[in-house]
């Protein structure tokens, strides 16, 4: 069995730039970290393969970015992931969720007979939640989105609980499938020294858009189908005010305020 993990990095929160010719973030001289929501797949991954105790199991971290991205790839394999490896060409720049979901779904479909492919429910850079649904579509696999629990899981089959709005729902599905993962699902361990020492030795191979059989016109900023007409940092909102006092006395001042303001 393989199971495949999709990870990003992404630039640390507070420090966003973007690109104001093509409207896409700048990643490069920008501190980044691996998306927050994909540890706790590449801890779910290792999970699957402690369950599956008896059965070779191979756990494959993949991301598609610039050189620097081989640094999630690096994490991945000191929590103890197999293998690892980097989707990297200027081809790929700018690409959208479904750009992005393509060229992903034909690496993986170049490393062959993946089982399982798990990702992170979103990332914290675009937030849509689109990428690994998309990944799904390309390869025609059935997807199980916002997983909290797997319940039970076989080299034929599985069963998760779905996170819902209220509650959660049981889906079952044959194999090979695609999950999304919530972080209600596990808690990520920590690296080893031996795997931090692996880590740093490992040979994280590169591969191309030329190492895909994928069609060049659905790559990159060419190949998406999003157009972003603009992109902002939002403005800066004044501090806010704060009134101290007994609750009656601050009652009666806020609404005087909020007249003041003619909000109410």
């Amino acid at each position: 069995m393989k199971v495949v993990v999709c990870i990003k990095q992404v630039p640390d929160t507070t420090n966003v730039r973007i690109n104001p010719e093509t409207n896409t973030l700048i990643r490069e001289g920008v501190e980044s970290i691996c998306n927050p929501f994909d540890e706790y797949a590449l801890e779910e991954a290792l999970r699957i393969k402690e369950r599956l105790e008896g059965e070779p199991v191979t756990t494959i971290a993949v991301t598609m970015g610039p050189p620097q991205a081989e640094a999630v790839l690096r994490q991945a394999l000191a929590m103890g992931l197999d293998e690892a490896i980097l989707l990297s060409d200027r081809a790929f720049a700018g690409s959208d969720t479904w750009a992005t979901s393509y060229a992903l779904s034909r690496m993986i479909d170049k490393i062959g007979d993946v089982d399982i492919v798990l990702c992170g429910k979103q990332a914290i850079d675009g937030d849509t939640a689109q990428v690994g649904p998309g990944i799904a579509v390309h390869l025609g696999y059935p997807q199980i989105t916002f997983v909290k629990n797997i319940e039970e899981i076989t080299p034929k089959k599985i069963r998760a609980e779905r996170m819902m709005e209220e509650g959660y729902q049981v889906v079952e599905s044959r194999l090979p499938v695609l999950l999304t993962v919530v972080k209600e699902i596990n808690e990520p361990r920590l690296p080893s020294i031996r795997g931090k020492m692996r880590a740093k030795k490992a040979e994280i191979p590169t591969w191309t858009a030329a190492d895909l059989d994928a069609q060049p016109e659905y790559l990159g900023l060419n190949g998406s189908p999003t157009v972003v007409h603009k992109i902002y940092a939002p403005e800066r909102k004044k501090d806010g005010q704060i009134i101290e006092g007994e609750p009656a006395e601050v009652a009666v001042e806020l609404v005087s305020e909020l007249k003041r303001l003619s909000l109410v």
